[in-house]
């Protein structure tokens, strides 16, 4: 298998922002502070910002204020976790078939 073939980025690498939001939403659900997975469609770039678009109909996104001092993931976190404390309603649960 070539090295190009493979998955995992070298160390040296550098993430894409999409990536490290999506590492930072991997840890919150392994931490069990998420109620489902997340994953990141794409994100957007705006005046003091970020809107990270999310593949789920129960967050569509959330918004990163840009604070000096904290690190990008820092920010996702914080962000993600507050958008995520202010859902409403049950949470849809897979339906089982008989």
């Amino acid at each position: 298998m070539s090295p190009s073939s493979t998955k995992a980025k070298p160390v040296s690498a550098q993430l894409t922002l999409e990536e490290e939001a999506q590492q930072v939403l991997d840890e919150l659900l392994s931490e069990e502070a998420l109620p489902f997975p997340l994953r990141v469609g794409k994100i957007a770039k705006g005046n003091g910002s970020y809107t990270i678009h999310f593949y789920d109909s129960r967050i569509r996104t959330a918004k990163v204020d840009l604070t000096p001092g904290l690190s990008f993931r820092d920010m996702v976190r914080a962000s993600v976790l507050d958008r995520v404390s202010r859902m409403s309603g049950p949470l849809a649960q897979p339906t089982r078939k008989s």
